[in-house]
């Protein structure tokens, strides 16, 4: 089945526009459980209730407000939240390109595939002009009513998007309270830890790697569906060496 585009709009650079179509990139593979009730196997349902009345809401009476104080809402309906993206609604403009590898990967959220919804010129001529000159355009759009700072870069040829994620959203490491070492590592150590790491050097593959974690939960539904009792086994206790070089030694002659 042909992917089904998610968002239409229009790319603009300069005077140049692109129109475009959004397709999801990925897909979630997470396994999903529902809630039961333990005794007879029901689902649960959740249900809409007034806090105040304490009487179900029909889906209809349902708008959203922004707390302003305590109990105290300000009510937007979807028409005011629209209003609040300006003319920028339907519009990614791209206001500067950047190298590529300037872009810290903390910044990025989630990948699109970005098709071409008229004429495909304008399409390639952005692409061509990516892959040559190894920049990203940056801009900003309103998706799923919240704006975006937005990375358009050529990718095998086609267009992605990636939505990223503004400076104040970023927690500096500096505001963190890590452990502090008690001395500073011994040339030997960081000799060593460099060789295993140099000893484990391969190009990323990944294809090479799989949700391990699903695979198992998978099979242990289907065990339990088939009736089979389920103990866990005990999980293996974790051992800290006392000597990092011996460890580290130790690594290099299994390698």
């Amino acid at each position: 089945m042909a992917p089904k585009s998610i968002w239409n709009g229009t790319i603009s650079f300069g005077l140049a526009a692109v129109p475009i179509k959004l397709y999801s990139a990925t897909e979630s593979k997470t396994v999903h459980f529902n809630e039961v009730h333990v005794s007879d196997g029901a689902r649960i349902e959740h249900k809409r209730v007034c806090s105040k009345e304490g009487k179900e809401v029909p889906y209809k009476e349902v708008v959203k407000g922004y707390e302003v104080s305590e109990d105290e809402y300000v009510v937007l309906d979807k028409d005011e939240v629209a209003a609040a993206a300006g003319g920028r609604g339907k519009v990614i403009e791209l206001e500067e390109f950047v190298p590529e590898g300037e872009i810290d990967p903390i910044f990025f959220e989630k990948t699109y595939y970005v098709g071409s919804r008229d004429e495909s010129e304008p399409y390639r001529v952005l692409q061509a002009a990516l892959e040559r000159s190894g920049r990203v355009g940056i801009g900003r759009f309103t998706f799923h009513n919240r704006e975006y700072l937005a990375a358009v870069r050529n990718l095998n040829g086609v267009l992605a998007l990636h939505t990223m994620r503004f400076h104040d959203e970023i927690v500096h490491a500096k505001e963190l309270d890590p452990p502090k070492p008690g001395k500073s590592p011994s040339k030997r150590e960081v000799d060593m830890a460099g060789k295993l790491v140099d000893s484990l050097h391969r190009r990323f593959k990944p294809d090479e790697y799989e949700d391990t974690y699903r695979e198992a939960v998978l099979e242990l539904v289907e065990r339990k569906a088939k009736g089979e009792e389920l103990t866990p086994d005990e999980p293996e206790p974790e051992e800290e060496p006392d000597d990092l070089a011996a460890a580290l030694q130790a690594s290099l002659g299994s390698t």
